[in-house]
């Protein structure tokens, strides 16, 4: 199996967000920070250059190959802030409605500004992804690793 590329590392969280050029990228950085800190009850860890990630979890894919994912992350990308949601968002519709101003990609999803969300809707969709993470892994997860993240 080809190694991932993205991997947990001792990276310093702060200063890689103190690095991010863009004012308002960085203070929502440091915001979103601050919240997957308080609702997972992790720290944050580095993953690869760019990625903030919060917990580990092993899954194994179809094809039997054993590898580790953080639970939930963020990057602030120059685009917008990425949010990685490990499960996706089929059964987030009700709260994305609601969220504000975003686009998703398949386990992404997107923020330009978080003054332009609802916060609580937000630490919702936070929660019930680690609930169900955290669900899955009681089951003995195995499955591919969730779409959008560097192989």
């Amino acid at each position: 199996m080809a190694e991932l590329k993205t991997q947990p590392n001792d990276g310093d969280v702060d200063a890689f967000i103190a690095s991010v050029e863009n004012d308002r990228r960085r203070r929502d950085a440091a915001t979103i920070k601050e919240t997957m800190t308080r609702l997972s009850g992790e720290q944050p860890q580095m993953w690869g250059t760019s990625i903030v990630g919060y917990g580990t979890y092993g899954y194994r894919s179809g094809a039997g190959e054993e590898s580790s994912w953080f639970k939930i992350g963020f990057s602030p990308r120059k685009q917008a802030l990425t949010l990685y949601i490990m499960n996706g968002f089929g059964e987030y519709e009700g709260l994305l409605s609601n969220l504000g101003n975003h686009s998703l990609g398949k386990s992404c999803l997107y923020i330009e500004n978080l003054e332009n969300v609802d916060a609580e809707i937000l630490d919702k969709l936070i929660t019930n992804s680690l609930a169900h993470i955290d669900a899955a892994i009681e089951k003995g997860f195995e499955g591919t690793m969730p779409v959008g993240e560097s192989t």
